[in-house]
Order: structure tokens, then sequence, then C-alpha cells
């Protein structure tokens, strides 16, 4: 029996028939595609995305074994520099991978001594100083030249990549992984996250472009970005004041609020669980990146429940917890009764069983990190993103709004994502303004996701945001070869090509010079025979951003504005008349192309020739992005 079919019985063995099979369904699509053929003297770069907190682990593990079996033997498994994460990630990898010599960051003399009897699984941090460690490690050891390395780099758009790549330097942290790389003659490096955007933005020249990427879907139960933020918002969200964080801050009493909702909710909420057999429940406090502010919180939650300690007989107590229960069983019909879960919870108040934590860069490891039992309380900024998994995660109170958003970010600190939340007790506190991101990063999440499954190697994903979200930092991307585009801005060659003019002609033989509604696959269709004799007007850049509209709807319509017998001058700043560009600007939610077929008159600089200008705007309020301008 090989490494594989050892990982999925023993998954079987737990009674996940349904992640076995997801598993399997993934090491099906990309190994005998990808692995099997490996050259052994290529240095491989690719993308496997999930949703965040979706089982992203299980599959990536799936895949090294899957590896092993086709004679991969070395196994670098990297993390962010966080000790909490990298230590869950170990003793994960300790359990799941019984079958391989698994090295925690000071095991070499244990990698040493394995001396390739059982395939090596490294797991480290993307730390400068345990990264340069390693690579030495590498070198030192002969059976490592021969041998490549398989590397998974979790949440790989954090850290990994090139963060001067706009002064022409390289940082640190992607310097020692190149090196590592290079440590062997060949490799496969298999970046692994839930938000992309900056990795799809990378170009080829950075050697961080995946030339396959590949999604895995959630698996059943699992509660993500279409559960909590659709158009429609679902009773689990409640809406506070945009302004709430501040007056609390700036507030030495406990007002009714948003948080003191949050607090009760998450009592009943416990109380229920551990009534019913549970024996654990969760509440996050994401209030800033600032730790004073974490401290503020923390006091005013243990504030008021010592208010609720020394109150609970009265009857404007009981009204509170009273009013919070019926919101829950809105959704929770079979919640227990509430004197059975009042008393339970003043119980564990009055004997400090319910837990406050803080979890933030000043906290370290061994401190308030026990959130696997009981009921807890967490406060915290960064610290609560980026692979930290918290179990049954129920009430999460998030007011932390950035100056200049950035969606990778915000996503990753939805930690509300996952499977063993009990959904109708699901509880989610957050202002309007970071429901609309939210639900802005969600719409595009799916987009990235339709492109992916509707392309052969998933590549040349184009991604697109409300303006004033940014996808991911600006330091991480070539400002000169991201092409940021507006909606609402008007698009034209100044130096235009044509494949055959005739094709165009034949396409638009039966419109007259007016206003048409058509299917974007016409649109397409047009843009496919124009270009540009210079890299100002990209084709393939606009049919790009299209083909993402038709992924959501096949059908979508776009408006065609045709014109002909047009005398305009070769390289003007303008091309579209007055009439025409208000015509065009009626239009804001639809991409709107319009055709010229000028005279190609001498006079004005063109050849003697007619020929076709396309004018193309796109759709909306958002900034679109394409890498490498292709």
């Amino acid at each position: 029996m090989n490494y594989l079919d050892k990982y999925l019985d023993r998954i079987k063995q737990c009674g996940n028939i349904g992640l076995s099979a997801a598993i399997e369904k993934t090491v099906s699509n990309i190994i005998p595609q990808y692995i099997s053929n490996f050259s052994f003297t290529d240095h491989v770069v690719s993308l496997l995305v999930g949703d965040v907190q979706s089982g992203k682990t299980s599959h990536m593990f799936g895949l090294m074994c899957a590896a092993a079996d086709e004679s991969f033997m070395n196994f670098v498994l990297l993390t962010t520099d966080n000790i909490l994460l990298q230590q869950q990630t170990f003793k994960r990898a300790e359990r799941d991978l019984c079958d391989f010599c698994v090295c925690d960051e000071n095991d070499y003399l244990k990698f040493f001594q394995n001396n390739l009897r059982k395939p090596a699984v490294i797991v480290l941090k993307k730390n400068a100083s345990v990264l340069r460690q390693w690579k030495n490690n590498f070198i030192s050891t002969n059976f490592c030249t021969g041998n490549p390395l398989f590397i998974v780099d979790d949440e790989a758009d954090a850290a990994s990549l090139n963060t001067q790549v706009n002064k022409n330097k390289q940082s640190t942290i992607n310097k020692h992984l190149d090196e590592i790389k290079r440590t062997t003659s060949s490799s496969v490096y298999m970046e692994v996250t839930g938000t992309p955007q900056s990795i799809l933005l990378q170009t080829s020249k950075s050697g961080w472009k995946p030339y396959f990427i590949y999604y895995f879907k959630p698996g059943e139960k699992y509660l993500g970005g279409n559960f909590f933020f659709t158009e429609d918002e679902p009773k689990q969200i409640i809406l506070t004041d945009n302004d709430e964080a501040e007056e609390l801050l700036n507030d030495d009493e406990f007002p009714e609020n948003g948080l003191k909702s949050a607090l009760i909710m998450h009592l009943i909420t416990a109380g229920h669980i551990m009534l019913t057999g549970g024996t654990v429940c969760n509440f996050l406090i994401h209030p800033s990146v600032k730790t004073s502010q974490h401290s503020s919180f923390a006091n005013k939650i243990g504030n008021y429940m010592n208010e609720i300690c020394h109150s609970y007989d009265e009857k404007e107590t009981y009204e509170a917890f009273e009013a919070a229960y019926k919101s829950l069983k809105d959704t929770k019909r079979d919640i227990f009764p509430l004197d059975r879960i009042y008393d339970y919870i003043i119980a564990q108040m009055m004997d400090d069983k319910v837990n406050i934590l803080m979890l933030n860069s000043i906290v370290s490891y061994d401190e308030n990190t026990q959130y696997d039992t009981g009921i807890n309380i967490i406060v915290g900024g960064n610290s609560l993103g980026r692979g930290v998994t918290f179990p049954q995660l129920q009430t999460i109170y998030y007011c932390r709004v950035a100056k200049s958003p950035q969606a990778d970010t915000m996503w990753q600190h939805a930690r509300m994502f996952g499977y063993d939340r009990d959904p109708d007790l699901m509880r989610v506190f957050m202002p309007p303004k970071l429901f609309k991101l939210f639900s802005d990063i969600n719409r595009t999440n799916n987009s990235i996701i339709r492109q992916i499954e509707n392309s052969s190697n998933g590549c040349n994903v184009k991604i697109f945001y409300p303006t004033g979200l940014k996808p991911t930092r600006k330091n991480v991307l070539d400002k000169k070869a991201v092409g940021v585009y507006s909606g609402g801005v008007n698009y034209f060659p100044f130096y235009p090509v044509n494949r055959t003019v005739s094709d165009i002609d034949k396409i638009l033989e039966c419109f007259d010079n007016d206003l048409y509604t058509v299917s974007l696959k016409l649109i397409v269709k047009l843009i496919e025979h124009m270009d540009s004799e210079v890299d100002d007007w990209n084709a393939k850049v606009f049919i790009g951003f299209i083909n993402t509209f038709l992924a959501a709807d096949p059908a979508t319509q776009g408006k065609l504005i045709v014109r002909r017998n047009r005398d305009i001058g070769k390289g003007t700043g303008t091309l579209l008349s007055p009439a025409d560009r208000k015509l065009g600007d009626e239009y804001t939610e639809e991409v709107v192309l319009t055709v010229y077929k000028i005279t190609g008159n001498i006079s004005k600089g063109w050849d003697g020739e007619e020929l076709w200008i396309p004018n193309i705007k796109l759709p909306g309020d958002y900034a679109y992005y394409s890498g490498e301008n292709a």
C-alpha cells in the first residue's frame, strides 16, 4: 500500500469519507498531468487555491503523499513567521503524515539520520534565520543535491513574494526561498493560499508566477463567503454603527451597542453548546491593529461581565439576555430554554470559567492561546489571521476598517469561515461599510474561481474591485508590468491595427450606424480582430476582462456603437465625438464598445486604407487589474 492510500485510509477511518473523496479528486487532477511527468531538471511553480479555512492542509498533505509515491523524498512545508501557527502545523504533520520523517525547525540531525529511508518533511517558519540555516543544511547534505525538493508554501502570498521588486532588489525571505530551491537540481514549488490576488498578478520574470493553478471546492457544511456576504444580508450578520468602535474607546461606560449584544449572544450560544455536550465555544473581537486598543476592548468586556455577575438577578439584565435569546431563536429553533442557559452561564462566570484572552504581537506563544476548550473571548489584531484556527467560533465582532483596505488582508481576517460552526448560532457584528467591502471581495473571489475553473491551466486570471479597494499590497507588484484600468474610462489604441478589415466588415455587415445591445461574445469576436502597433492598448487584456463577466453569466450583454466613414487624424488625443462619448456614458454598468471605421486619409497620417478603431469602456466604478498587461 502506498503513502496516499494509507493517508486516505486514515481519513476514512475517522469517518471523513467526503474529505477523502475530495482529496482524491485534487490528486487525480494534479499528479498525473503535472507531477508524474516531472522532468527532474526544472524548477516549477504552481498554485493551489482553496477557500479560507476550507481544509487546504488536508489537500496539501494528500498531494505530498502522492508526490512521495512518485519518488519525491524531500519536502519542505512553509508557514508564516508565527510560532503558534508553525507549531500547530508541525503537530498536525506529525499526526497526519505518520509514514514520513516529520522534522521541526531544530531537527536537522533527525533529517540527516533518516538518510532517505522515509520521505522527510521539514516544517519551517518563513523566518530569515530559519531559512538560512536550512539552506545550509541542504547544501551540506549530499543526498539533497540529486533529489528534487517538493516545497509547499502555505499562505504563499504572505512574506514569500519579493517586496522590493520596484527597487530592483530582492527582499530577504524571497531571496532565501529562491536559494533553497537552488540547493537541488530541480524542485516543485507549490504555492497555497485562499487569497491568491498578489500571486495572480506576479510576472513570469519574477519566478513566482504559477504555470498551472488548481482550485478545490470546500466540503459539505463549510460556511464561507457565499453564506455570510450575499446581496440579501442573512440574519447571521448584525450591522453596527460605522463609528461604534471609536465611540467605545472614548466612553468610560458600556452603553447599549453592538459589542454588548455580541457578548450576550456569545454567552447564550456558549451555554447552549456546552449544555448539549460541546467542549468549546469561542468569540472573536477584532477591533484594530493597535495592541493598546486590544487591552481597552478586553477591559470593557471584563467590566461588563462583572456588571452581569452583580446584577444577574435584576430585571434589566435578564431582559437584555431575553432580547438576544429571541434573536438567536429566529435561526436556532431548538435552542435550549433561556432559563437553563442563563443559570448555567451565570454559574460559569461566577466561577471565572469564561476566559478573556488576548492574541497579538506582544503576547508570547505560551500566553493566552488556550482556546481549544472552554468558553473564550479572544481579542487581537493581525495575529487573528493567516491560518490560525479557532474551533467552534460562533460570534465575531469585527470593526477594523483600514484607511486603504486590501482585499487579501481583509479576507484572511475573516476567521468566521470554517466547518465546525453551527450556522444557526453564527453571529457576525460589523458596520455597514465593512459588510459592503466583504461583499465586494466575495464577488471578485467568485469571479477568480470561475476563471480558474473555466481555463485549461487556470492562468491569465483578471481581477477587479470597486475603486478604493486594492487587491493586495503594492510593494509586491511590479508597477511596470501590472496594468490598472478604470471603469467608466474610454480606452482606444493610438496606433490601431486590424487583422483583416474584411473580416470585421463581415461581422458588422448587418449593423447600421447605430447603438445595439449585443452578446459580450460578439464584442470579444470583434476585439480579436483589433489591436495596437505599440503597447498602449492590449486586446488580450480587454478580452480577459470581458471573459470574467462571461464566466459569471454567458448570456451577459453589452452595448455596441457602430460608426463608418470617419475622417480622424492618427495619434490624436481623443477618438469619440462628443455625441458618441455622451451616448456611451449613458450605460455605466455594461461594457460599451464603440467601433469607428475611418477613411484612412493620408493627409491625416494614415496609409490611405480604411481601418476599424475600437474604443472600449469597462463598467462600473471599478479598478481592473491585469498582470503583465496581458
